[in-house]
């Protein structure tokens, strides 16, 4: 694996992407872990990580995501593809990893909200297919906050996304 390499002049750091790899982790335990408080997103409720995932499998493909943009967002083209979505428990941790060729402001966090929204209820299942149809950030779930969210890669190579 190169760690370097010498690129044109036309590159650059954030345009010349094909593609980020982010993660979202939170603890789901009626008290929160101290330890954890910085790093992870705390849910006090139960969640269906299992429903989360069938519902995160409706964000692959290429869609409108004008629904988990932020509000007042001012983009031309909020068109992305998610290459994969998934949801896993891991202990009293749930993980939601998503890939895709770009995202919008908040996005990430959007979905992720949306998403325990579903796991908790708040939201029925088989219900992203038509908040993503809305185009509506209303129709979507709440934003998720901050701490829990990570950029774990970013991709310069079309080949490494399929990988």
């Amino acid at each position: 694996m190169r760690l370097s390499r010498e690129v044109p002049k036309t590159f650059h750091a954030r345009f010349s992407t094909k593609g980020k790899r982010y993660l979202y982790q939170f603890q789901v335990s009626p008290h929160s872990s101290p330890l954890n408080r910085l790093t992870h997103a705390h849910v006090i409720y139960p969640l269906d990580e299992k429903i989360m995932q069938e519902e995160a499998r409706d964000l692959v493909g290429t869609h409108d995501f004008a629904a988990f943009a932020a509000s007042g967002s001012v983009v031309r083209d909020t068109v992305r593809t998610i290459y994969r979505a998934e949801v896993r428990r891991q202990g009293e941790d749930v993980v939601f990893t998503v890939l895709g060729d770009g995202f919008l402001y908040n996005m990430v966090r959007i979905l992720t909200g949306t998403l325990v929204d579903v796991g908790r209820g708040r939201i029925c299942p088989e219900q992203m297919t038509e908040i993503l149809d809305a185009k509506d950030r209303q129709a979507a779930g709440h934003t998720a906050p901050p701490f829990g969210l990570y950029l774990a890669k970013v991709y310069y190579e079309e080949g490494e996304l399929y990988g």
